[in-house]
């Protein structure tokens, strides 16, 4: 949680940033409290890969809660509410919790989830949908249901790629060439571009400063130089 906070505050505003930044540890202490019905709403959805509508309704009851405190001048609380909305694109972009009923093999979940604590630091973070950053408060719902949609999606090929001959893969054999790996890379960007929108929704519809907005830099393959 942390790492996926400081990256996704790359996304943001400079003023947002900091103000996020300085609270960084009341922000996780939030996301720590996502309240259990929330929970226990998700963990009953996640596996379908859709998102019921009272479900979305209580997340945006929630995002609308960061909304009220900010509209209020209840700032340095709202931040902390505000921040504490990164649970939210976290859970929904994890293919782990997308599992359907069959569940995963036993051990599958420690070596995927060790798999990505190993490598987080040689994944690149790329943003995952640049008009994301664009959204208004009431396009969030779809915004959350189409990050479930991709999780949902990629849990077959983590199966395949951690579970070969009826054995689940350990995690230290694995590296960038695996479809695992890639799993969790595109999780994890996807993620922080979840978190990053979810954030500047709230924030921009509150009458926060928008100003100063980073730029992300486009990246394209290169072609490879003829062998001589």
């Amino acid at each position: 949680m942390a790492a996926l906070s400081r990256d996704a505050r790359k996304l943001l505003p400079r003023s947002l940033s900091r103000l996020l930044g300085e609270r960084e540890s009341f922000v996780l202490d939030e996301t720590r409290r996502f309240p259990p019905d929330l929970s226990r709403a998700l963990a009953q959805d996640l596996p379908s890969g859709r998102l019921r509508p009272e479900t979305l309704d209580a997340l945006v009851a929630h995002a609308d809660g960061a909304f009220r405190l900010l509209k209020e001048g209840q700032v340095s609380e709202g931040l902390v509410r505000l921040g504490g909305l990164l649970r939210i694109p976290a859970d929904l972009s994890d293919p782990v919790l997308s599992v359907g009923p069959e569940g995963w093999p036993p051990g599958l979940t420690r070596e995927y989830y060790a798999l990505f604590a190993a490598n987080l630091g040689k994944m690149p973070v790329v943003l995952d949908d640049r008009a994301a950053l664009k959204l208004t408060r009431k396009e969030l719902p779809a915004l959350w249901q189409s990050l479930v949609e991709r999780s949902r999606a990629q849990v077959p090929v983590m199966r395949e790629a951690l579970f070969v001959n009826g054995r689940v893969v350990d995690h230290r054999r694995l590296d960038y060439r695996s479809p695992a790996w890639a799993v969790s890379s595109l999780a994890y960007s996807r993620a922080v571009t979840g978190a990053a929108a979810t954030w500047l929704a709230v924030w921009r519809e509150a009458n926060g400063d928008t100003t100063r907005m980073p730029t992300a830099r486009e990246v394209v393959p290169q072609p490879q130089p003829e062998a001589p």
